[in-house]
């Protein structure tokens, strides 16, 4: 099986008709028909039936047809990724994020780097914490921003890009809105909104609680940083995120307040697989990431 009779295969099975195929492939049309008997003669089926001038796939035909084309789409593919190792200020970095980072870091990192390499194209996956692990780990994607970084898993290598530290989200007509800083113990008998469980942001919170002697009491759960920001808007109570997941624009019915004690900290960074290479173009991405600061991304954080 030859990948000109694949073509030629496909060109008459969209176009129904071997003539016009053979315009489209710019081929006699004894050539066309010529290939797909060739093709039919190895496979021991036929593959189309003969209406007039036109022509039809069987049933096993269109079957056929069905498995040429992820064919074509990987050797497509395949060929995409020979040209980014030839040229790797036209290729295509891969990367994936967890919804803390969608509003600034992602945007303002990808921004400052296409200043440096125009040509460079991005796939952005958005996933959970473990789904951009587990993307990783499974080869769906070579680089994942996330944060924090897993320290203790062996199938990933995690680099640390800064620290950002938390703010607690009061709804304005709070108790302790009017402070300039809070304590997190202040906040034991408040009615917190997190994250569901599984959540690292609320792992890290819960951990931050306990270590102040309480556990928080959860009025609400969200999966979404709008809707976690929505509910403490509505004074259904409280909740602390990291800086630059807050974004710009927060509602007046909000206050944000530093977390004098104790200082509630994440390490934000990249993964990338230990038992595979980037590409040319993804190794331009993760060396920038690893040398650009905070504060050239325009972000409130420190390394």
């Amino acid at each position: 099986m030859e990948l000109r009779q694949i073509q030629y295969f496909i060109e008459t099975a969209k176009l129904e008709h071997v003539t016009e195929a053979s315009y489209a492939l710019h081929v006699s049309q004894s050539a066309v028909s010529r290939q797909i008997f060739k093709l039919e003669s190895e496979l021991g089926v036929d593959l189309f039936v003969h209406e007039g001038r036109k022509v039809k796939l069987t049933p096993v035909g269109r079957q056929f047809l069905g498995h040429m084309e992820q064919l074509m789409k990987l050797i497509e593919h395949a060929r995409q990724e020979i040209d980014e190792y030839l040229d790797p200020e036209r290729g295509t970095v891969r990367i994936g994020f967890p919804s803390s980072l969608a509003a600034n870091m992602v945007p303002s990192v990808v921004s400052a780097f296409r200043r440096l390499h125009p040509q460079v194209h991005f796939q952005l996956q958005h996933g959970s914490y473990r789904e951009l692990l587990d993307g990783v780990i499974g080869g769906e994607i070579n680089l994942a921003m996330m944060g924090p970084v897993p320290k203790k898993e062996l199938q990933v290598k995690s680099e640390v890009l800064f620290r950002e530290k938390f703010k607690a989200l009061l709804p304005a007509g709070h108790r302790l809105a009017g402070r300039a800083s809070i304590k997190l113990s202040d906040l034991k008998d408040d009615g917190f909104v997190l994250f569901p469980q599984g959540f690292i942001l609320r792992e890290i919170v819960v951990e931050a609680c306990e270590q102040e002697g309480f556990q928080p009491k959860v009025s609400f759960e969200g999966d979404d940083l709008d809707a976690i920001k929505g509910l403490v808007s509505a004074d259904l109570g409280l909740t602390l995120l990291p800086e630059i997941a807050l974004g710009e624009h927060i509602p007046s019915s909000i206050v944000s307040l530093p977390m004098q004690e104790p200082e509630v900290i994440r390490d934000v960074g990249v993964i990338i697989p230990i038992n595979r290479e980037l590409s040319p173009t993804e190794k331009l991405f993760y060396e920038f990431l690893k040398l650009v600061s905070p504060q050239e991304l325009g972000l409130n954080a420190y390394k």
